[in-house]
């Protein structure tokens, strides 16, 4: 493979470094803008290429020494080398990028990236991969681009204190099988009454695993445990509880928020109450008839925003998340909420059809985006749209629809560094009805 110097000039969606060899754009992961780099192309397009960095000739001011040993052979963070403020800059220059090249939105009104609080233990939920080895049993996180297992033996520093000590407490425990080989996963969650945890298991006894995890509840020490063979279908309550809770503020008011293990939740607790707070903000005070909220999950929003609205109405195609919520809501004690399992395209034609009026969409999709949801937008004539993305493109192609095409004017965008270490972001956006 072809060998070069590369100058790295910028960081990139995904978490390369981006520098050029002749006339070719060169992605190199582990690098940082100002990196002057001998590298290893190992794949070539026909306009650009990836590299692999062979050595650091010349190391750019914004580089730190990375926290995990790991780092750069594990596959969960991207971003560990680069100074804190360095990775916030960086997110809302791609998110600007992003927007102006997919979305061909014109000088976007991108605010500085919200900081974590916390750049480290921040992750409440994690998915630990396992593998017997003849040295003993590791836990950890893939090696980027493989399916081996990298050992983390102190734990990951960007998940909480509370999770991997969950971990390293069932990896303790496991260690004891002979059959510990056909465990390959746990998925651990802190919530409000400690960890819970779900123990993947692909063998033939699930009943002696389940009686020997159970035997072992004081050593273990969780809110509670499953065991799951297959699909989550198949989980099997040990023992404890199955409802994860977390706590959110909204103007002054905490709710407990809950969802079933396995469910969907906002990994980083204290950047999902900042992400809260931020879309109340962005709320017009006007804007008090009804709030749709689509894509609602288990009513993260809808539930401590409820106050603002005459009603909220949540759409979501998950229905254990939808059970959730409605749960959620009668323990928050609020009445002028409903919430409906059903897809969120054939909802909004419906919505569409009998002229239903809006006072504000909030819409916070998965990363593929909703751009046929949000072709049909326009026709409820909303005042206001809060559309909450993880992922820029699939952001800037639906925005693009809606500024250009749906009459909608882009009031402000706002980078939340929901991910710190790693290339993602989360974003909210406010659009304005002309």
């Amino acid at each position: 493979m072809m060998a070069g110097e590369v100058i790295i000039e910028r960081l990139a969606s995904g978490g390369s470094g981006v520098g050029r060899i002749g006339d070719k754009v060169c992605f190199v992961p582990f690098s940082a803008p100002g990196d002057r780099l001998s590298v290893r192309v190992v794949k070539e397009h026909r306009s650009w290429c990836e590299a692999e960095l062979v050595e650091l000739r010349e190391a750019s001011p914004l580089r730190v020494s990375p926290v995990c040993p790991a780092f750069g052979s594990c596959g969960g963070c991207d971003w560990q080398h680069l100074r804190y403020s360095a990775q916030t800059e960086a997110k809302e220059a791609i998110l600007r990028e992003t927007l102006q090249r997919v979305g061909k939105l014109v000088d976007p009104p991108v605010l500085p990236a919200m900081a974590a609080p916390a750049p480290y233990g921040y992750r409440a939920r994690a998915q630990f991969k396992l593998h017997r080895a003849p040295e003993g049993l590791y836990a950890g996180f893939y090696r980027r681009g493989s399916r081996f297992v990298i050992d983390l033996p102190q734990g990951c520093p960007v998940v909480t204190p509370a999770v991997n000590s969950a971990m390293l407490r069932l990896k303790g425990l496991l260690a004891e099988l002979p059959d510990a080989d056909r465990v390959p996963q746990l998925s651990i969650e802190e919530g409000e009454a400690g960890c819970h945890a779900v123990v993947h298991y692909i063998g033939n006894d699930p009943e002696r695993l389940g009686a020997y995890l159970t035997a072992g509840r004081e050593t273990l020490g969780l809110a509670g445990l499953c065991l799951q063979q297959g699909r989550k279908e198949t989980m099997t309550r040990l023992f404890g509880e199955t409802r994860v809770t977390y706590r959110v503020s909204s103007d002054g008011h905490d709710f407990l928020l809950g969802y079933g293990l396995g469910g969907f939740s906002q990994v980083n607790r204290q950047q999902n109450r900042a992400m809260i707070g931020l879309v109340r903000r962005l709320l017009k005070p006007q804007a008090t008839g009804r709030l749709l909220d689509l894509y609602c999950g288990n009513g993260n929003f809808a539930i401590p925003l409820a106050d603002r609205f005459e009603r909220v109405v949540g759409i979501e195609g998950f229905e254990p998340s939808i059970a959730s919520a409605v749960d959620n809501s009668r323990q928050a004690h609020v009445n002028n909420s409903t919430f409906r399992t059903a897809e969120v395209v054939a909802e909004l034609r419906h919505l569409a059809a009998g002229a239903e009026s809006c006072a504000v969409v909030l819409l916070d999709p998965p990363r593929t985006g909703a751009f046929e949801a949000v072709q049909l937008l326009p026709v409820l004539r909303a005042p206001q749209i809060l559309y909450v993305s993880c992922d820029p493109g699939t952001l800037a192609r639906d925005l693009s629809f809606l500024v250009h095409q749906g009459g909608d004017g882009l009031e402000c965008v706002h980078p939340l560094d929901m991910f710190p270490q790693t290339g993602h972001l989360e974003t909210v956006v406010s659009l304005i009805r002309s």
